[in-house]
């Protein structure tokens, strides 16, 4: 369960990580009102559970009262990587003089923990990983020592942190602990003028299978694809990749296994999956209606590739599904070509099905990678 970033920060104070003061609203009015509580310059931040917000327009500084709402207004509603801004935090603006990169998380390759803790924060932290690696300090955390105020502050000196900075991280590692925590991460973390350690944002993934020991209360109305799928029983990944917007593609597959090599396959076309579906082994029509309309609402896809082998799952259900969840959609569903790979039980029924629908969006290509190119160059406009 990925939390919003209020909630991590409301998590943070009551486990001692200094945060900036703000509350949630939902509506302009409730931003202004909050901001004149506040009586301070503050900022505007979209709560939404992805990345991107600053580069999207999801935050915003607003010098006052009056402006704060106006920005507010701007935010509410915005579509953010096919996640809705409902609500947003107006929290006090806070000047940073340094800013750092820390966070703890499961290591599900080495199974164990891992500290990730850098001297350099902020927005463009998956680009420093990637040009500059050794900026980031990666330490395996043994899951019985753990972290005590020596391992922090070696954590800490190695990373270019201040000295006090170590106190944050011992914390932040118990957060992890007590809260049964797959990841906690605080990018930036600051170190303001006058030498105070703030978690200026937060990011908390907790593990589902630990909500017995807990009483969270964590659960809200979705307003995510991820939200949207999960209460169809559907199992939805949003990918964020890295090549052009114009070269994205939505998949759909049949077990973990096939769509897994779907995405390899794809990515091997040149083009980058914008998210996958696994509609599983059984799948009737209307989970693939469910599914065709999950994956063709993230406006990042830019093509879709269905690529199914019938063991359980029938194509002909499959194609059945298809045909219906474009009926469904409408004209929202003749915007993006999709193109679909039918094989094994009652592949030909399916296919038949598709061709008698003549539906203008629906390619059929009869291998792998053949569809995987088709999808390719369709998301490239080629």
């Amino acid at each position: 369960m990925d939390l919003y970033e209020y909630q991590a920060k409301e998590l943070f104070g009551r486990h001692g990580i200094p945060v900036p003061a703000g509350r949630i609203a939902a509506t302009p009015a409730e931003a202004r009102e909050i901001a004149a509580e506040l009586k301070a310059p503050v900022v505007i931040k979209a709560q939404v559970k992805t990345g991107g917000r600053g580069k999207a327009g999801g935050i915003r500084p607003a010098a006052g009262p009056v402006s704060a709402e106006q920005e507010a207004a701007r935010v509410l509603g915005m579509d953010i990587k096919g996640h809705l801004a409902r609500r947003v935090l107006v929290e006090a603006a806070t000047v940073p003089f340094e800013e750092y990169y820390a966070a703890f998380l499961v290591d599900r390759a080495e199974g164990g923990f891992l500290a990730m803790v850098s001297g350099q924060g902020g927005v463009e932290i998956e680009e420093l990983a990637a040009t500059d690696p050794d900026a980031i300090v990666k330490l395996p955390i043994d899951p019985v020592a753990g972290v005590d105020a020596d391992t922090a502050r070696l954590l800490a000196a190695k990373a270019g942190l201040p000295e006090q900075a170590a106190g944050v991280l011992e914390t932040l590692w118990r957060v992890l602990v007590a809260e049964d925590a797959l990841l906690v991460e605080v990018n930036p973390l600051i170190c303001t003028t006058d030498q105070r350690i703030v978690a200026l944002d937060g990011k908390v993934t907790l593990d589902d299978n630990a909500g017995f020991r807990h009483t969270w209360e964590y659960a809200e109305p979705g307003d995510s694809l991820e939200d949207r799928a999960r209460a169809k029983g559907l199992n939805y990944v949003k990918l964020d990749g890295s090549s052009s917007p114009a070269k994205r593609v939505g998949v759909i597959g049949n077990g973990a296994g096939l769509v897994m090599s779907t995405l390899d396959v794809v990515a091997g076309a040149g083009a980058a999956p914008a998210n996958f579906l696994d509609i599983g082994g059984g799948a009737s029509a209307k989970i693939m209606a469910d599914g065709l309309e999950i994956i063709l609402a993230d406006p990042d896809v830019r093509s879709v590739l269905v690529n199914v082998f019938g063991g359980i799952t029938a194509c002909d259900a499959v194609a059945n599904g298809i045909v219906t969840a474009l009926e469904l959609l409408g004209e929202r569903g003749h915007g993006r070509p999709i193109v679909v790979r039918l094989d094994g039980n009652n592949a030909e029924v399916g296919r038949r099905i598709l061709s008698d629908a003549r539906h203008p969006a629906v390619r059929q290509v009869s291998t792998m990678d053949g569809a995987a190119e088709m999808a390719a160059r369709l998301a490239a406009g080629a």
